[in-house]
């Protein structure tokens, strides 16, 4: 089957409508598809041959008229096309609108979901990370919207750690805790995340040699 135009998604959206109960009628007024049953509350539908940020415009614009406003594309293609199909549902979810695909060659449409009010759910454990992360985190050591290497809070107080024996030695990780106010000093260097921690005897924890080329470069 050759390249698909939004005309193809018409004839199974009409059908898929209709089988629904619904007197289905294309372009009326700035509406791909208008749909009613039984004098109810009009049914739209936008039809494109993908996601855009046109087709949410005007999705969304559709809502002055009704509540019940679904978009359809064609059906995904693989993996990648269903991961970004997805997201795209996710998205839609929260603009309150439904989200039809459409399998031009078998005239099949599936609904992904339904226009509906959308009341995001909080994570309390999302939130109870980030507000923990923006609390440990000195200063502010990035720069927004970059794409490089960012600098943690876990980062800073390993860096604090390997900072301390580099200039005492090897130490018990409860003395490096008094010391560097790092909690969860041991746990960290029995981690050793960076690889530059190592333990001396029980209980007691060095620098490996990388380490102590990584404490030469933290900043005085």
């Amino acid at each position: 089957m050759g390249k698909i135009a939004e005309t193809d998604l018409y004839d199974p959206v009409k059908s898929w409508l209709e089988a629904l109960g619904y007197e289905v009628k294309a372009e009326v007024g700035a509406a791909d598809v208008m749909a009613l049953r039984d004098g109810g509350v009009p049914v739209v539908v936008e039809l494109k041959t993908g996601f855009s940020l046109t087709l949410l415009q005007q999705a969304v614009a559709r809502q002055a008229i009704t509540d019940h406003v679904y978009v359809a594309v064609p059906r995904w293609a693989g993996k990648a096309g269903w991961r970004t199909f997805k997201g795209n549902i996710g998205l839609c979810r929260r603009l309150g609108l439904g989200v039809l695909s459409v399998k031009v060659k078998e005239g099949a449409v599936q609904v992904h979901c339904d226009p509906a009010p959308f009341q995001p759910r909080k994570s309390k454990v999302k939130s109870a990370r980030l507000l923990g992360e923006f609390a440990k985190r000195e200063g502010d050591p990035n720069t927004g919207g970059t794409r490089g290497k960012i600098v943690t809070a876990y980062q800073q107080e390993a860096e604090k750690l390997a900072a301390h024996l580099a200039r005492h030695g090897p130490m018990k990780g409860a003395d490096l805790v008094k010391a560097t106010e790092v909690l969860r000093a041991t746990r960290m260097m029995a981690d050793n995340h960076y690889g530059w921690f190592e333990r001396v005897e029980r209980g007691v924890y060095g620098l490996t040699e990388k380490g102590q080329v990584a404490a030469k470069q933290i900043p005085k």
